[in-house]
């Protein structure tokens, strides 16, 4: 992973069948999911009547202690936060909570705008900057005429990527956005129910994989464990590729397909679509492993790690200027020079997003001794915002719209460079996937009317 791509976020929800407390399981889901999120965690509880909440800004291991694991309840929901360049606030930290509703969100709403000021003209003004807290105040306006009602409300309002779980009247919902864009997976044992955004959290609390929420979809769960699910506004299905991509772990399954075995297939298909006469396959650490090591078996190559990377710094996005972004590449990073020297490389990465970090690392790499460097990307170039919750929200930001691949080749100092192509994306994926960031195609309305707005901002830039 040559650049730090940003989404919201990861979501837990855990009901004991036998009133035993779930706080100590949404603790070791959180951990799971700490990949999605490492900018603030928490979760809430529904403690008799009313919900305990622990929330911070941090690392899961940092922000709780040892007597949040004994708060009693038997339902309970959880959320970790992706990093951002400013500050955190605590108000923007989720769960959010108004009223007698607590709920975290995984997504996007395109049309927030909207929905902000159609609540603050109905003198409901928002203290956060969350989409979570607009859903919230929605989900609760209605609930009077029922949870059904109510969640319906919210999906026939929402514009954009949902995956969502809310404590409501004493009971657990969760729900999906009508186009199931971004993952919500569940699974059982014989004392607790679990949803989340990957079955990573299901595998450390000992749960198996039961399957996914659907598209549209409304679960309801007592605090026995009794489950109820009604499809409310099912759509056309547009998983986000991303997540097979990049976010997901190899060892998550979601939407029915392994990570790591999706990644297997986007390395042979890429060595199919750009094979490359050269002498050893460097992944990016860490995302771009599973499919580098299939491209050099499919293209007959040694697959080598060439770059070693250390764990204990800065991520390079929050750096405040070029400069040190380019050296937090350095200090990420480093090359070993004996796999390198006097070698044709291939290098795998996962991604181009803006271009920045992947041109120091060529340059590592050529630094390194290498004869010749060919770039190979298992996606196809991100030429287009996302509006459903991944960080790549102008036009301008992205290279790939800005330069041919050519001339990407040139900027990053590589001697060649493949793309997959996106047929061979959705082949090794083999589900219905969105590509609004690969070639426009939004999926839903409000999403094709910013992407319209914004190029046209763009363009007269």
């Amino acid at each position: 992973m040559s650049e730090e791509k940003k989404e919201e976020c990861g979501i837990v929800a855990i009901v004991s069948k036998n009133g035993l407390p779930v706080a100590p399981l949404l603790y070791d889901a959180l951990l799971s999911l700490q990949h999605r999120g490492q900018d603030a965690a928490g979760f809430t509880v529904l403690n008799g009547s009313g919900l305990i909440t622990r929330k911070g800004i941090g690392l899961v291991s940092e922000i709780y202690k040892p007597e949040d694991m004994t708060i009693p309840g038997s339902i309970g929901i959880g959320h970790t936060r992706y990093p951002t360049i400013g500050k955190c606030r605590m108000c923007d930290v989720q769960p959010s909570v108004i009223g007698n509703v607590a709920l975290s969100h995984n997504g996007h709403i395109a049309n927030y705008d909207v929905l902000k000021n159609e609540l603050e003209g109905k003198g409901k003004g928002l203290e956060s900057t969350v989409d979570s807290e607009p859903i919230t105040i929605l989900l609760e306006e209605k609930l009077g005429e029922g949870i059904e009602t109510a969640v319906l409300n919210v999906m026939e309002k929402l514009d954009g990527a949902y995956s969502d779980c809310a404590i409501v009247d004493g009971k657990l919902i969760v729900f999906r956005d009508p186009h199931a864009i971004r993952p919500l997976i569940w699974g059982e044992n014989e004392d607790y129910i679990c949803f989340a955004s990957e079955s990573v959290a299901l595998d450390i609390n000992g749960l198996e994989y039961r399957g996914e929420v659907n598209g549209g979809e409304l679960v309801i769960v007592e605090q026995d464990g009794s489950m109820i699910r009604k499809s409310l506004l099912p759509k056309e299905t547009r998983h986000c590729m991303f997540e097979y991509v990049y976010f997901s772990r190899p060892d998550s399954q979601i939407n029915g397909l392994l990570v790591h075995d999706v990644r297997e297939r986007l390395g042979v298909e890429l060595a199919k679509e750009h094979p490359a006469d050269a002498d050893v396959v460097i992944p990016v650490p860490d995302t771009s492993r599973t499919a580098a090591s299939t491209f050099a078996k499919q293209s007959g190559l040694e697959y080598q790690e060439g770059l070693i990377k250390n764990r204990y710094v800065a991520r390079t996005f929050i750096m405040p200027n070029q400069e040190k972004r380019k050296e937090a590449v350095r200090i990420k990073l480093n090359p070993i020079r004996t796999v390198i020297d006097g070698k044709r490389v291939v290098l795998v990465d996962d991604s181009i997003v803006r271009g920045t970090t992947l041109k120091e690392i060529v340059r590592m790499v050529r630094n390194a001794g290498a004869k010749e460097i060919h770039v190979r990307i298992t996606s196809p170039p991100i030429k287009a915002p996302c509006f459903y919750g991944v960080d790549m929200s102008t036009y301008e930001e992205l290279i790939a719209n800005n330069k041919s691949i050519e001339e990407i080749k040139e900027h990053i100092g590589a001697d060649s460079l493949g793309y997959l192509s996106i047929e061979g994306l959705k082949r090794a994926i083999n589900l219905p996937v969105c590509t609004g960031c690969l070639n426009e195609e939004y999926i839903t309305e409000y999403a094709k009317k910013l992407a319209r707005e914004r190029k046209s901002v763009s363009s007269c830039g």
